[in-house]
């Protein structure tokens, strides 16, 4: 995987194993307010939202969606959900991809920013303190 990742730097676009790569790397990076919230989550990759999801968030086009995360909050959460449904931080490809080379971002930091971005809205941060975390 090349140290740099800008759109320039890859001759084909990345796979479902690439991101999974970069997003491994990335957690290991993110803030320690937010790490503490995440034992064993998992990450999957799937190039594009699913319609039953889009119906859920209400949201238009599937465009829009570069990750989610789906488990029980915390305070939430019973022995049975951990057992059942562990909590999973899914990753689209095909979004992020549009938007790396729509701003030409390095796209470890995308990764990066989307997996904060989605524990830190998981777990109730405003977007003011997202923005600090992302930086």
């Amino acid at each position: 995987m090349p140290a740099s990742a800008g759109p320039a730097t890859y001759t084909v676009p990345p796979d479902a194993e690439d991101i999974a790569a970069l997003a491994e790397r990335a957690l290991a990076t993110i803030p320690a307010r937010l790490a503490r919230h995440i034992d064993n989550v998992g990450i999957t990759v799937e190039d594009m939202p699913d319609g039953e999801t889009l119906d859920e968030l209400e949201i238009d086009t599937a465009w829009e969606l570069t990750g989610l995360y789906r488990g029980t909050p915390l305070g939430q959460r019973s022995v049975d959900d951990i057992v059942r449904h562990p909590d999973m931080i899914v990753l689209y490809r095909e979004p992020i991809l549009l938007e790396w080379i729509e701003t030409g971002e390095d796209l470890y930091r995308l990764v990066r920013n989307v997996l904060i971005h989605e524990i830190a809205h998981h777990f109730g941060f405003s977007d003011a303190e997202i923005a600090l975390l992302e930086g």
